[in-house]
């Protein structure tokens, strides 16, 4: 005589999977990178730049009409910083830092983080173009100097 199981099987969809598996990979991103760093401290190292940072998101990315939502954007340039005499621009968007690319706040974070140890380093921007500029958007390569006191 067979045994009958209690347990009762649900089969779930193939998309509901997928879905899932996205949730759950969106949430690791979320989540510490595993050098540690994290968008806060991410956030706290561009002040010490000095710049005040964020990721791009969609209604960045739409706003700035950018082809993705990837990079950190420059919400505000801290006068008399490393970032203001290297001329980086509110408005713009960090895309390579010491020929590190930047696509995540946590990818800028490792980046400066190494970077701001050493007396010079290049910071790449997308940026808007000044007012009345027909070309539009560009892309800069700021050098940032030592330290100065």
């Amino acid at each position: 005589m067979q045994r009958r199981s209690d347990h009762t099987v649900f089969r779930l969809p193939a998309w509901v999977l997928c879905l899932s598996a996205v949730a759950l990979l969106a949430g690791l991103a979320q989540a510490e990178a595993p050098n540690g760093m994290t968008e806060e401290e991410a956030a706290q190292l561009g002040e010490e730049f000095g710049i005040v940072v964020g990721p791009v998101d969609e209604e960045i990315q739409k706003e700035l009409k950018l082809q993705r939502p990837q990079g950190v954007a420059v919400f505000e340039v801290i006068g008399n910083s490393r970032a203001d005499y290297a001329g980086i621009k509110v408005r713009s968007v960090i895309k390579e830092v010491d020929k590190h690319e930047i696509r995540t706040m946590v990818d800028f974070g490792v980046a400066i983080k190494k970077a701001m140890k050493e007396c010079n380093f290049t910071v790449g921007t997308y940026e808007p173009a000044d007012p009345g500029d027909p070309v539009g958007w560009g892309v800069n390569f700021h050098f940032v100097g030592c330290k100065r006191d």
